[in-house]
């Protein structure tokens, strides 16, 4: 944590007061990406001085989020509320160089303040009265009145800064007033932590959503009265839903770890937020390798990015077929234990996962079909009368008998299949899918012979004797 560290140092600073969603979780991914990309550090930083809304619970899928994401951190997590003594030190450091300084006007003041302003057409904005100027003749001090800290803010001149988002900013000292830096009891305020937590960290590169912009022009200021230069700042366009709104919890938007739940892969997920609002090209999947190789701060997008979920669940359906059937083994087990399906990652399930992923968006989605190899299947009436007919039921019966001396592989079933169409003078789609229906519960899946190969040929008969 040396600020003499030459290296990238980025950070991600969440609030513990609800759940994380993906939109939270974008302004994680490009802060680590691009620390990943240049050999630097990614630093946690937890921002709980929200007291009443802050929870030990939020706290936790913050960081079970990042860890099924693989955002990994070098450093942290940090918590603001374990830093109190050294915000104090500061605090108490500024007040003796004179850039802080008591202000006792009361919320009633500030008020009627503020009403005059607007009255007078005027921007609201805190008019100094407490502030120390050479030759000024500051109010008596009320009794039994707990000061707020303000930061004296430069007067004239401009707070610039390049945002490798947005490009140059300025904004005048005038349009800023002398911003509370801590509250009456003592407590700072969260422009002033943050500042503190930049320059201790030595953060050289802040990541994080264009909500912050306005805060931006007051930490530069800060940062500079504590004798620091500002880090290289890049806003994020906004995440919006799938309606237009800014993704939030009240709007529907659903905690990180509910994608893991459904069957996304985590690099699927990485894959697509990162597309939502960065390019590498005409690029769609890539996996986390090349997103390290490419990722730097000049493809950011200056539009915000609209969440879709059809085309996440494309996305993810790429990384399935691109992913080893061993890797996705134990996700598959997870899922048919969240079934109720007792099993475990074997040569077996692999192949069944092999043979139906390609069908499928998630994980979910291939426990869903490898379901009837585990449990009893419960065809509905209407495939049942659809597909088994009383010119099929023969040819049901015939391919039972082939089926039971058979060798146990694809190339025989298919055999007994041919030689049963041939003896009942019926057409391939007429027998497979009575047979699917019987044995799989369904009418369509891959090729007959490859699923039938992954039952045991006892359940296989079993189903088909019921009919």
């Amino acid at each position: 944590m040396s600020p003499h560290d030459s290296r990238v140092r980025t950070r991600f600073a969440p609030s513990p007061t609800g759940f994380i969603h993906l939109g939270n979780i974008r302004s994680a991914l490009y802060p680590w990406a691009f620390a990943r990309a240049n050999g630097g550090a990614f630093i946690l930083r937890i921002e709980d001085t929200d007291l009443e809304r802050s929870s030990e619970a939020a706290v936790q899928v913050i960081l079970e989020s990042m860890r099924w994401l693989g955002l990994d951190c070098d450093e942290g997590p940090y918590y603001q509320m374990q830093r109190m003594d050294r915000y104090k030190a500061v605090l108490a450091q500024m007040q003796e160089q004179g850039s802080a300084y008591r202000c006792y006007m009361s919320s009633a003041e500030l008020d009627a303040l503020r009403e005059r302003q607007l009255a007078a057409k005027a921007k609201p904005r805190y008019d100094g009265t407490w502030r120390p100027e050479p030759g000024k003749t500051l109010p008596p001090v009320p009794q039994g009145v707990n000061p707020v800290l303000r930061f004296r803010n430069p007067v004239g001149g401009v707070v610039a800064w390049d945002d490798k988002v947005k490009g140059r900013i300025e904004i005048s000292n005038d349009e800023l007033d002398d911003l509370v830096i801590a509250r009456p009891d003592g407590t700072p305020t969260y422009n002033f932590c943050v500042v503190v937590d930049d320059i201790d960290m030595a953060i050289t590169h802040v990541i994080r959503g264009d909500d912050h912009v306005n805060n931006t022009p007051r930490q530069i200021n800060i940062l500079r009265a504590l004798g620091a230069e500002p880090p290289v700042y890049a806003h994020l366009p906004t995440v919006l839903d799938e309606r237009g709104e800014k993704m939030s919890k009240r709007h529907g938007a659903k905690p990180v770890t509910q994608y893991r739940d459904e069957g996304f892969l985590a690099d699927a997920v990485v894959n697509y937020l990162a597309r939502l609002g960065w390019s590498h090209g005409d690029d769609e999947i890539f996996s986390r390798e090349q997103l390290l190789q490419w990722f730097n701060l000049d493809h950011l997008g200056k539009s915000a990015g609209q969440f879709d979920e059809v085309k996440l669940r494309w996305v993810n359906a790429q990384h399935i077929k691109l992913t080893a059937d061993a890797v996705l083994a134990p996700l598959v087990v997870e899922q048919l234990h969240r079934r109720g399906i007792e099993t475990e990652t074997n040569a077996h399930l692999e192949q069944a996962i092999e043979l139906f992923k390609d069908r499928c968006s998630t994980t979910a989605e291939i426990a869903d079909w490898l379901v009837m190899y585990f449990a009893p299947v419960a065809p509905s009436s209407a495939d049942l009368d659809a597909h088994l007919t009383p010119l099929v039921r023969p040819a049901i019966q015939t391919l039972c008998d082939a089926l039971v001396d058979a060798e146990w592989s694809r190339e025989a079933i298919q055999q007994c299949v041919k030689e049963t169409l041939a003896a009942h003078k019926l057409k391939m789609p007429q027998l497979a899918m009575a047979v699917r229906v019987l044995v799989c519960g369904r009418a369509q899946t891959p090729s007959l012979d490859a699923v039938l190969a992954l039952f045991a040929r006892d359940v296989v008969l079993a189903r088909l004797r019921g009919a």
